[in-house]
């Protein structure tokens, strides 16, 4: 394994970008989330999808709707995809703890299943860059862990590669979803396999 994780997160989805779509259905299952979000944004809105992965089915149901969107991931053959199958939308190969924006500047964050593949010293502060780039009113929806965990799994998905995830529990995202200046709207548990994640939905007042 690599000793950077953030080089095992990307190799693991640039080797198993496809093996991901299949696993984990994402079409389907985040549609009752993009749904709720589209009834929150104001017409055009300014959108950011971190970790955007293929663009599939966020940024594309979000840029049909008349959206601006834009997304960021690690994984170049992942952007690579979503430049193809949603070209309609921008998007960026980046590390998302590197990036910044100006205050203001966005009326959402998307950031599902990506914050816990980053080192748990750098979530903290990428939430409070989130509160800061949003506008008033503006939405973030966003996966977290559940419970506390830092790990690797060996042979992900069957695939052969390793992947990293780093993860508080819930209590602790909501602690720092509030530090960043934003109010908890909903929080619910989703699950997976013999555990799950937490999904939030915050509005910067």
């Amino acid at each position: 394994m690599d000793t950077d994780p953030k080089e095992t997160v990307r190799r693991g989805y640039d080797a198993l970008s496809h093996r991901y779509d299949e696993a984990f259905g994402t079409d389907a299952k985040y549609g009752p989330w993009i749904a709720d979000l589209l009834g929150r944004l104001p017409g055009q809105a300014e959108v950011l999808d971190l970790g955007c992965g293929t663009g599939v089915p966020v940024v594309r149901d979000l840029a049909a709707a008349g959206h601006r969107v834009r997304g960021v991931d690690i994984s170049a053959v992942q952007i690579a995809r979503a430049r193809a199958l949603v070209p309609a939308a921008a998007f960026a190969r980046a590390d998302i703890a590197a990036l910044d924006l100006p205050g203001e500047s966005l009326d959402a964050v998307v950031c599902l299943y990506a914050l816990i593949h980053l080192p748990l010293a750098e979530q903290p502060a990428l939430l409070g860059r989130i509160g800061r780039w949003l506008r008033p009113g503006g939405t973030l929806l966003a996966t977290t862990g559940h419970r506390a965990w830092t790990g690797t799994d060996p042979d992900w998905l069957g695939g052969g590669v390793p992947m990293w995830w780093s993860q508080a529990d819930a209590a602790r995202y909501r602690e720092w979803i509030t530090g960043a200046g934003l109010v908890v709207e909903a929080e619910e548990f989703v699950p997976e396999g013999e555990g799950g994640h937490a999904l939030f939905l915050a509005r910067r007042p």
